[in-house]
């Protein structure tokens, strides 16, 4: 029995979208990021953001092509490529910038005490120890919101969309290549983006998640958060060098 192109075209891309998220620039962008991030669901996040990014510009960009049957030159998927590991390179030099200075090492959750004072947010420090050495850390009785507004956690869940986006733009040439070669109808190629986008969040939120729960138990220890901040940057800057130097 024949199978419906809509259908075949719908299941390809859902499969090929969860494949899309495995691929090694991909990895390398969200690794970077979770690098920093203490808690599992943060990690887990990031790849969603990512993911949701990567989806509004590669179905929006891919479905202007396919429905007008436009061939995106050379020159310009070459350049959207470079983009992509200029970016790898920066966020490197970003992720190496925090890791020296001890910016964004220390998590909100390190900040908020697992006691009370009466209902009030009272700022005060309690001495503790981390690998043997006691220090304090200045912490807040019982706004989460206002922790979250200091670390400026809106502007952070920012970076991984834009990411996202950035890496859905570079790969509209060669994904909208794939659609034209699977169906010529505007509704399957929609179908076929709109699932190739749900199957590359849900597998970059699967990646991240997997990856945030052994940096999440790492950056309890003080040696092992500048360890992996500097590991990150450096990996995200020899990826992006390696990968910018074979398009030119």
């Amino acid at each position: 029995m024949p199978v419906d192109p809509v259908i075949a075209a719908a299941f390809l891309g859902l499969v090929l979208g969860l494949q899309h998220a495995t691929d090694a620039d991909h990895l390398v962008a969200v690794a970077t990021i979770v690098s920093r991030e203490r808690r599992f669901g943060d990690g887990a996040l990031i790849g969603a953001l990512w993911g949701i990014g990567h989806t509004a510009t590669l179905t929006l960009a891919g479905f202007v092509i396919v429905t007008l049957d436009v061939r995106v030159v050379d020159g310009v998927a070459r350049g959207l490529e470079l983009a992509v590991a200029l970016m790898l390179v920066l966020l490197g030099l970003i992720r190496l910038r925090d890791a020296f200075r001890g910016l964004g090492t220390v998590a909100t959750d390190h900040l908020v005490a697992d006691h009370d004072h009466g209902g009030r947010e009272v700022l005060h420090s309690h001495s503790h120890a981390h690998d043997g050495a006691p220090h304090q850390h200045p912490h807040v009785h019982p706004s989460r919101r206002l922790l979250d507004a200091l670390a400026n956690r809106r502007g952070v869940a920012l970076r991984p969309f834009g990411i996202g986006a950035v890496h859905g733009l570079a790969g509209t040439a060669a994904v909208s290549l794939l659609v034209l070669a699977t169906t010529r109808s505007p509704w399957a190629a929609a179908l076929y983006l709109g699932l190739f986008g749900v199957g590359t969040i849900v597998g970059m939120t699967a990646l991240t998640a997997a990856m945030a729960y052994p940096v999440s138990i790492a950056l309890r220890f003080e040696r092992a958060r500048r360890a992996l901040g500097v590991a990150a940057g450096f990996a995200s800057i020899a990826f992006g060098g390696i990968y910018g130097w074979r398009l030119l």
